[in-house]
Order: structure tokens, then C-alpha cells, then sequence
């Protein structure tokens, strides 16, 4: 039987063994903590490589558009999950199919390279630490499975003057829960989805959020037409049809259902994209904190001060006294354990 390694207990970790089950292959699974879950398993301490959501996070994916194929959610289960009920699911998955016992916890994955006989035989060796007794192995594997995620290694921006910022800087990716952020003026640098959420969490504790964004975002809501899930919603037969012969005309229709909820230009936040353009943006809360004034969209960042307190934007306008920046600024994709010769990541990509 061929011995496969897999690289991470996440989603795709936990689906990547039950493949190689089904393939009649022998996987064996190297997961850095003591649990399964990946980026959906909440984790209250900001540890290097690894991925985790914040404390309050919801899927933007409807149950019935993420369920595994041949296990699907409790019919009782929340169309949108909390990120607890869906790590119970994932734990729920891995016991039907007696997934645990393939998985070796707390080993983290140092290197991998080509076995000696590489261009004979295929194989790969994996070496790994045990995070508790610190003691490295070296296996070999007929082959290697990547499950690593991309949501583990900040990406962050450069901005003239921001050395100088005398505040609180993080990145989204350190951000777990709104304590400590009381009576703050807080700038978001961003418009994705982790930015989005933590507006809304910080809109009604902080002394002021901005957020800052390059180019705007079109704003889904979960619920869509008639209470349906937005994305059951959309994927219909006639929808899926005007979108393959004529997505001038499907970006048209959305652009016009999402407008009748929220003015996106009126708030400076209508982009020159179409909707189809750009992952879609969830987030049924922030039209509230925008029109309530406890969330102001601002341009994108020119410079901060050098007083060390401000930050000047791209239109000329000005923010002094600001307490925090959250980049939410997304994640470079990495692969620490591999040489570039063996996987090279250029632009992100």
C-alpha cells in the first residue's frame, strides 16, 4: 500500500485522508496542535503559522453549499454557522469515518525534500519536531499532500510615516475579540471580510471605526430574496444561464438587488468593478453601523502624521488621534517547509 503525508488537520486536511482511504492509500497526517479544525478551530492565543477565527465569527457560506458530499450538517444546524458549530461538524466527520486515529497532533512539519532515490522511486521525506519533547524524525512517503491553508502569514502594507505611528498596530489576523478596544478611535485598514466583521463587532464599543478601503466593495447580505440563503438564491438554473451567455446583464440585475438595500456610492463604497469582479464581501450588520455613523468609510491611506497620532488619506481628508490600526490586509501564501525549488510562490500566487 502506498504511504501518503498530508500537511495540516484542517477541512482540507481531514478530506484529504478520507480521499486517500477511499484510494486504498495509507495517509498519515502531521497537524502542529492538539486538535483538528485548521482556521475554523478558534484559538484564543496568536501563535506563528498558525490560522484561526475570531472568537464571534460566522460562515459566509450557507450548510447546504459547504456540506461534505457524503455527510451532510444536522438538518437542525444553523444555515450559517457559528464557527464552534462548524468545527463540531468537522469533528463529526472525522468520527464517522474514524479519520482521528491517521492523525499525529502537536508535530510540526520542518522540511521537506526528495528522497535519495527520488528519480526512481517518487518518494519524499518529511521531517518533523514533536512541539512537547522537541525531538525531530525524518519519514518517507511515497507522496506529499499540502493542506496548509493561506490564512497563517500576515500580509502587511507599507504606508510613509507609519514607523513613525505611536499607536497600537495589528494585523486581523491577531485579532480575536473587541476587549480592549473600548472607547478607542480605531482605523481598519481594508474591505474584506475579517475587516467587515470587526467594524460591525467594534462599531458599538469603540470610540470611532474608520475604515479605509483602495477601491470600495459591493455588500451581500446571508439572506437573500424571499428568506433564502443569498448564495441558494443565486444558483439557479435560469441565473446560472444569464450569467454564462450575458454577465454584462448578471452583474446589471445584482448590482440593482444589492443598491435596493444599500447606497453604495452614497457611503463611498461602490467600486469600479462589476460584482462578479471580486469575491463576493458578506456582512449583514455594516449598512447599519455605516448609516448609524458608528462606522465611517474613508479613502485609502496617503500617509500618517509625523506627530505619530494621525493619518491623511488619499482625497485630502485627515483623522487625528487615532489609537489603533488593524491591517486587514489579507495573507501571503507560504510554504516554509518546502525550498523554492520545489514549489516557488511569486505575487501571491
Amino acid at each position: 500500500m502506498q504511504t501518503v503525508a498530508i500537511i495540516g488537520g484542517g477541512v482540507s486536511g481531514l478530506i484529504s485522508i478520507k480521499c486517500c482511504l477511499d484510494g486504498d492509500l495509507l495517509p498519515t497526517c502531521y497537524e502542529m496542535t492538539n486538535d483538528i479544525g485548521g482556521l475554523w478551530n478558534y484559538d484564543a492565543n496568536v501563535i506563528d503559522g498558525k490560522a484561526s477565527v475570531m472568537k464571534s465569527t460566522e460562515v459566509n457560506t450557507s450548510k447546504e453549499f459547504m456540506a461534505f458530499s457524503d455527510f451532510p450538517p444536522p438538518i437542525d444546524y444553523a444555515n450559517y454557522m457559528h464557527n464552534t458549530k462548524l468545527l463540531e461538524y468537522y469533528r463529526m466527520y472525522a468520527l464517522k469515518f474514524n479519520l482521528m486515529k491517521y492523525i499525529r497532533f502537536r508535530r510540526r512539519v520542518i522540511r521537506i525534500e526528495p528522497a535519495n532515490d527520488y528519480e526512481k522511486t517518487g518518494c519524499w521525506l518529511i521531517y518533523s519536531i514533536d512541539i512537547d519533547e522537541k525531538n525531530e524524525i525524518c519519514e518517507k512517503f511515497d507522496a506529499v499532500m499540502l493542506a496548509t491553508g493561506h490564512h497563517a502569514y500576515p500580509r502587511l502594507p507599507t504606508f510613509p510615516g507609519l514607523d513613525k505611528f505611536k499607536g497600537e498596530k495589528l494585523h486581523s489576523w491577531q485579532y480575536k475579540t473587541p476587549h480592549g478596544f473600548e472607547d478607542k478611535k480605531v482605523l481598519i485598514i481594508g474591505i474584506g471580510s475579517s475587516a467587515g466583521d470587526m467594524a460591525v463587532e467594534l462599531g458599538h464599543i469603540a470610540k470611532q471605526v474608520y475604515v479605509s478601503t483602495r477601491r470600495g466593495t459591493w455588500v451581500y447580505n446571508r439572506v437573500g430574496p424571499n428568506g433564502w440563503p443569498v448564495d441558494m438564491y443565486r444558483t439557479n438554473t435560469i441565473l446560472a444561464t444569464i450569467q454564462k451567455y450575458s454577465p454584462w446583464l448578471m452583474n446589471r440585475l445584482i448590482e440593482r438587488e444589492l443598491s435596493k438595500k444599500f447606497d453604495h456610492e452614497l457611503y463611498s463604497l461602490k467600486p469600479n468593478h462589476r460584482p462578479l469582479q471580486q469575491h463576493p464581501f458578506i456582512n449583514d450588520d455594516l449598512p447599519n453601523r455605516i448609516l448609524s455613523g458608528l462606522v465611517i468609510i474613508k479613502a485609502n491611506v496617503k500617509e500618517f502624521t509625523s506627530d505619530g497620532h494621525g493619518v491623511i488619506f488619499e482625497d485630502g481628508t485627515q483623522i487625528d488621534h487615532i489609537d489603533c490600526i488593524v491591517m486587514a490586509t489579507g495573507f501571503n501564501i507560504s510554504f516554509p517547509y518546502l525550498n523554492e525549488t520545489i514549489l516557488s510562490v511569486k505575487d501571491n500566487k
